[in-house]
């Protein structure tokens, strides 16, 4: 496989010390079952170069990650400090209250000291304890988002993560947080790809020295119609002129903008060529032609029915 590729990071700015991010990460989003495969994918991972693994409380993806980290810590691989970890609040602890215990209920469950990075996962509170997936809209609750966010920043004084950041939030929720925020937050994770490119956002966001990170960056869509992305024809003209997939077009697109990403593959060539796009460029003909592709969201939000504010209908 040759020599371990080496990964470019971002700088985050609206935290105490500028800490660095690594632009490409290892999603673990739920759609797996075998704790096993996924120890085995992430010590792959880290092998291949990858140091940054997102995962979130509402994944039960964490206490998989804790053993592959901690056992590719034991095997030399990689130390702590070359690490970078996101986990994410979820809305039934999205209150005051509750915030750093849950953060702190992370940490032993990944069997680490602290994180590199805590999101708030939705700009969303739900009933305590009640945990379904999607979430009934009549729990609902008010989000407190000057509570949660001071608790938030609690967390950072206390050592327990070195940034803090959102997930899912519009430019309007950005705007009602950075309005009562003592610490901006250093990270904005979103839906983003070719077929959602949220060009309002990424000015925003650019302009409060929030850093962007992309889920779904290849979206995966296919089980809702066709994948806009990976059966698009003008996708693969530029894809066979670079001699490069689609998926690799996609996240070079992304890479370009400045925005970080998550993708998620368990499989070793995948994972591999997901590396692939740093020593080569689209051309202005390739963005023209991006720029054109039909954008529509694919993800509503995580309660049924939907919300119809979710969103604040910002493209």
């Amino acid at each position: 496989m040759g020599s371990i590729i080496e990964i470019p990071t971002k700088v985050l700015t609206n935290t105490f010390d500028k800490v660095k991010m690594p632009v490409i990460g290892m999603g673990s989003a739920p759609d797996f079952t075998c704790k096993k495969d996924t120890k085995e994918a992430i010590i792959e991972a880290i092998k291949q170069g990858y140091r940054h693994f997102d995962t979130a409380a509402a994944y039960g993806s964490e206490q998989a990650l804790g053993e592959a980290l901690k056992e590719a810590c034991q095997l030399g691989l990689v130390t702590r400090e070359e690490l970078f970890v996101t986990s994410k609040l979820w809305i039934t602890e999205n209150h005051p209250h509750l915030v750093v215990l849950a953060l702190q209920k992370s940490l032993k469950t990944l069997q680490l000291d602290y994180l590199d990075l805590y999101l708030i996962h939705w700009p969303l509170s739900s009933q305590p304890g009640k945990f379904s997936f999607p979430i009934d809209v009549e729990d609902i609750l008010p989000f407190d988002v000057k509570g949660v966010w001071e608790s938030m920043e609690e967390c950072l004084k206390l050592g327990l993560t070195k940034a803090i950041g959102v997930s899912n939030f519009s430019i309007k929720k950005l705007q009602n947080l950075i309005s009562v925020a003592t610490v901006l937050p250093a990270v904005n994770q979103v839906e983003m790809n070719l077929a959602w490119q949220q060009r309002k956002l990424r000015e925003f966001c650019n302009a409060n020295g929030i850093v962007l990170t992309a889920f779904s960056p290849l979206r995966k869509g296919a089980s809702r119609g066709p994948n806009e992305i990976m059966e698009n024809d003008m996708l693969k003209e530029i894809a066979n002129a670079h001699g490069k997939s689609i998926a690799q077009v996609s996240l070079r697109w992304l890479y370009e903008q400045g925005i970080t990403f998550v993708p998620k593959s368990y499989n070793k060539e995948r994972m591999n060529q997901n590396l692939q796009i740093f020593d080569w460029s689209l051309t202005k003909e390739d963005h023209k032609k991006i720029d054109q592709i039909k954008q529509n969201r694919l993800i509503h939000g995580p309660t049924k029915p939907s919300l119809n504010d979710l969103w604040d209908d910002e493209i």
